[in-house]
């Protein structure tokens, strides 16, 4: 097809028009992905058809470095594209309306990650709200105050929502939430026969998510016993250092009501770290009150790699006193993780 954009829609049951074909099948899966949020900011929309405001697709096609860049939102995605234009000279400035950057993440990793960030010259506005998108600057309130700052280009970073609209979904009967198609551990959807994989279902927007669901769904096609674990997904920021993370953090424990534990230890009293000039960084490992494993949460060198391990043991129900009894190759970075454990 080259460059051409092929849609597909369906057009009732399982069939599916795309370029002028109808295709007929058994079964339907449901793969539309995400799209960028665009909230109801003015001037936000006329930014985007300017190319004043890009998103993280366009910011990649610039021929030319701005000067001055503002993001708006502080996710995974706003930061990674903040980190690497700072990292160029581009200087940044980050707004964001909650009180910490990353979502979700470990609030004591996203303090290092941010002190980092503030290294390189990044400005934050935490709290603080877009209010207005002018032709070459973005108004917003901080501290109850209103502000403007001029830039040459707005990086728009404020989510993902579930690409569902204007497919033809209407015609199955699915049973939604908001934007996002709802399924089970086994990706089914309300409708038999009718499965929907990746960011379409709102789950866990991520590439590898979508992978493993894809063979969990295509299992269940087969009658072959498979499903879900949505609590060892592992996510990472690709900054330098890299931040890495799965399981439940500290907080999610304490929302939750679980007695836990927390082991802390630092890539500056790691020997390869240190041979590698890069000691900056910091694991946590959490486990329950009996010891089992629930999360690890990374700061450093390598960290989406490391964190392949505490997932690995996750899975499979490991406790804290086998990781710490797994002999490490010395010196290596993993053995960050099990001075953490050692620690509990």
């Amino acid at each position: 097809t080259g460059d051409a954009k092929i849609t597909g829609r369906v057009e009732g049951g399982f069939s599916v028009e795309a370029n002028g074909t109808t295709y007929n099948g058994r079964r339907l899966a449901i793969a539309s992905g995400s799209e960028t949020v665009v909230p109801p900011v003015p001037g936000l929309k006329e930014g985007l058809a300017s190319g004043f405001v890009v998103t993280n697709r366009e910011v990649l096609d610039l021929k030319t470095l701005p000067k001055d860049l503002v993001v708006i939102g502080g996710g995974v995605i706003g930061l990674e594209m903040a980190y690497y234009f700072a990292s160029v000279g581009v200087k940044v400035t980050v707004i964001e309306m909650m009180p910490k950057i990353a979502g979700a993440t470990d609030p004591e990793i996203c303090k290092v990650l941010q002190d980092g960030f503030v290294k390189k010259g990044m400005v934050f506005k935490l709290s603080s709200k877009v209010l207005e998108v002018k032709a070459n600057s973005v108004v917003y309130e901080e501290a109850g105050e209103k502000k403007e700052i001029t830039c040459d280009k707005v990086l728009l970073s404020a989510g993902r929502k579930p690409a569902t609209a204007g497919i033809g979904l209407e015609t199955l009967g699915l049973e939604m939430d908001r934007a996002a198609i709802v399924t089970d551990r086994h990706l089914c959807t309300t409708v038999q026969n009718v499965y929907a994989i990746g960011d379409c279902n709102g789950k866990v927007m991520l590439a590898h998510t979508a992978y493993r669901e894809a063979e969990v769904a295509v299992n269940h096609m087969l009658g072959k016993p498979d499903e879900m674990r949505y609590d060892v997904i592992p996510a990472v920021i690709y900054t330098d250092p890299e931040v890495a993370t799965v399981g439940l953090t500290e907080d999610e424990c304490k929302d939750k009501g679980i007695a836990y534990r927390c082991g802390k230890a630092f890539f500056r009293a790691n020997g390869k770290a240190l041979c590698m000039n890069e000691p900056d960084g910091l694991c946590k490992v959490i486990a329950d009150a009996e010891g089992k494993l629930l999360g690890c949460h990374l700061y450093g060198p390598h960290a989406a790699d490391l964190v392949q391990e505490v997932c690995a043991l996750i899975s499979t129900g490991a406790t804290v006193d086998q990781l710490k009894h797994i002999i490490h190759t010395h010196p290596t970075l993993g053995e960050v993780i099990q001075t953490a454990a050692h620690t509990m």
